[in-house]
């Protein structure tokens, strides 16, 4: 089951932190969350999975950023999450889909547990002017049946800024 807005706004401070928290963004079934000024992109041109890849940081001025087809760009939220007990999904708001801009690609998903801001993985189907501070994803929970072993540490948790990719850690088990 979905967690209604009335119901993830009477669990905050107990189930679901949102830090900062703004009543302007609980929607019916979710709450909205804000993009934060920094964008993280690769700087080389074949990405490998087995390694670190470089990465450079970009700061997203008043006027906006271009974001350019054909390029990922990694962002984060302004918010910081924390869940017990119920799961974390994130997705897209749909007036931002419906610029053709993608804010995640797989990564929707959160564990139980998990604590720190999410990191968005960009990409546009034509040029797009964004703006830091735009509400541009939506956070929604589900309840969870059954025990079940709440995430407390991995390659993410616990994060203070825009995390690239770390699956080079999982060759190392």
């Amino acid at each position: 089951m979905i967690l209604s807005g009335l119901e993830i706004k009477k669990r905050l401070g107990t189930d679901i932190v949102i830090e900062p928290y703004n009543e302007k963004q609980l929607n019916p079934n979710s709450y909205n969350l804000t993009l934060h000024d920094e964008l993280m992109v690769y700087t080389e041109s074949v990405l490998d999975m087995r390694k670190p890849n470089a990465t450079q940081l970009l700061k997203i001025p008043d006027s906006g950023f271009v974001i350019e087809p054909g390029r990922l760009y990694l962002g984060r939220t302004r918010e910081r999450t924390e869940t017990k007990n119920i799961v974390p999904m994130l997705e897209g708001r749909s007036s931002v889909g419906r610029l053709g801009l993608f804010v995640h690609i797989t990564a929707g998903f959160g564990d139980i547990g998990f604590c720190g801001y999410w990191t968005l993985e960009i990409s546009a189907v034509q040029p797009v002017r964004i703006y830091a501070g735009v509400e541009i994803c939506q956070i929604f929970y589900h309840t969870l049946i059954g025990d079940f072993t709440e995430y407390k540490e991995g390659k993410y948790q616990g994060n203070t800024g825009i995390q690239p990719s770390l699956f080079y850690k999982d060759f190392e088990k």
